[in-house]
């Protein structure tokens, strides 16, 4: 009984000692896949095209203004987690991103700002106000060093609120986004 035991404690080691060594290997090879993937992204903040009625009258809406802020952040977290992007710090270029005005029609700068920043991909945002009902959101993707527009995402929203701006921005991350800037690495 003695002899079994000390088989079985033997095999159950070399199994233990064997799967020790593929999970190694695994992590090894998991964190240089990882690091041959992580592609830097310049994402702008998002802006806003209201060109509703109440736009028009009202002028500046403080809660729409706080929502860019929120979507922009919201889409370099979901970018960031995806694992495979690595979202870059715009403080150095904030200079610059001012002086260009509206980003996301800038004939490009936004692709010379994002090669400053070390970044292969520049994202812009623009959210398109009909009215209170009526919104899309859009994403474009400029390759940083040929500036040529590599992608553009549209999701339609229904109401203006904190909640359909941040599902548009989710579902433009989940069903458009991840897939097309796989292609691009």
């Amino acid at each position: 009984m003695g002899k079994c035991r000390r088989l079985v404690a033997h095999r159950l080691m070399q199994a233990l000692a064997i799967a020790s060594l593929l999970v190694a290997t695994w992590l090894t090879s998991a964190s240089q896949v990882a690091a041959a993937k992580s592609v830097k992204l310049a994402v702008f903040n998002f802006e806003l095209n209201d060109t509703s009625l109440s736009g028009a009258r009202l002028g500046v809406n403080s809660k729409e203004q706080q929502r860019l802020i929120k979507i922009s952040d919201l889409l370099r977290a979901q970018l960031a987690k995806s694992g495979d992007y690595v979202v870059a710090d715009l403080a150095p270029a904030q200079a610059e991103i001012e002086d260009a005005g509206i980003i996301s029609s800038c004939n490009g700068c936004d692709a010379d700002i994002a090669r400053k920043l070390g970044a292969q991909l520049a994202i812009t945002g623009v959210v398109n106000k009909v009215s209170n009902l009526i919104l899309s959101i859009n994403l474009n993707v400029r390759g940083a060093e040929t500036g040529e527009l590599l992608g553009v995402w549209t999701a339609d929203i229904r109401g203006n609120t904190d909640e359909s701006w941040s599902h548009g921005v989710k579902w433009l991350v989940r069903n458009r986004m991840l897939k097309a800037l796989a292609t691009y690495e």
